[in-house]
């Protein structure tokens, strides 16, 4: 969501301008409307077109884009002892554990991928359903936040992120689309951003295989704060280590 700030510029005439002729007023004027309409006659009937249909679009796009507080929202549901095995296939089994682990701080529930911060769930999955809840505790109390899906995805933190590593990346005209917030496309994305060694300045994969898993939580607890090492953590926090574990036998086993 962007907010668009109208700058206002204030301008000031100075004593020589306001004692102008009036006959140099109206040649300016009319040069003015000259050349305006130059502008626009050059573009001709198709550029005019063109323009019309873009505002159009425009519109359109922003009335259907606008989200309902209460549309598509599901109840809670409960939690579950073990983190649920990823949609997506594939993929190595170190990784998919992490990818696990993450989920089990931040969405361990039996229906994660529709998971909004407080625990409603949303029903729609085409897009990041960008539902601003109220903060309840922490040190962000009182603010509202985005987090979303089984990885907890801020609106835009998904949008940047998809852009780069959704394995149906929008083309670079469709300005106006949104990737897709399924959840294999939540998964793929996770996936390759982890694996992205110039993003996180290592090879989390390597550090995973090195039984390095605290060095690898608290590198990633700046992204999903509920790792611990920062600014909050939760009653999952301590358990993680053992969690990677336990989901690293399973991947492994599959």
């Amino acid at each position: 969501m962007f907010l668009q700030r109208l700058m206002q510029r204030k301008t000031s005439e100075s004593p020589e301008n306001t004692a102008e002729n009036p006959s140099k007023k109206s040649l300016k004027k009319s040069r003015s409307r000259s050349k305006k309409k130059s502008v626009l006659d050059g573009m001709g009937p198709i550029g005019l077109t063109m323009l019309m249909f873009l505002g159009v679009a425009w519109t359109i796009h922003g009335w259907s884009s606008v989200p309902s507080a209460e549309e598509d929202l599901l109840e809670p549901t409960d939690y579950v002892a073990s983190p649920l095995p990823l949609v997506m296939e594939g993929g190595d089994p170190y990784l998919r554990a992490l990818m696990r682990t993450i989920s089990a701080a931040e969405s361990n529930t039996a229906d994660p991928y529709r998971l909004l911060y407080g625990g409603q769930r949303v029903e729609d999955l085409s897009v990041h359903p960008d539902e601003c809840v109220a903060i309840v505790n922490g040190p962000n109390l009182g603010d509202c936040t985005t987090a979303a899906g089984r990885y907890q995805f801020l609106t835009t933190t998904w949008e940047s992120q998809a852009r780069y590593y959704n394995p149906q990346r929008l083309s670079w005209y469709e300005v106006w689309e949104q990737p897709s917030f399924e959840p294999e496309y939540q998964d793929a994305v996770v996936y390759d951003w982890l694996a992205d060694s110039e993003v996180w300045g290592v090879d989390v994969v390597e550090l995973l295989r090195q039984e390095e898993v605290k060095t690898v939580l608290e590198l990633l607890s700046g992204t999903w704060t509920s790792l611990g090492y920062g600014i909050e953590d939760n009653s999952m926090s301590d358990l993680l280590p053992q969690i990677y574990e336990q989901m690293l036998t399973e991947e492994l086993a599959n």
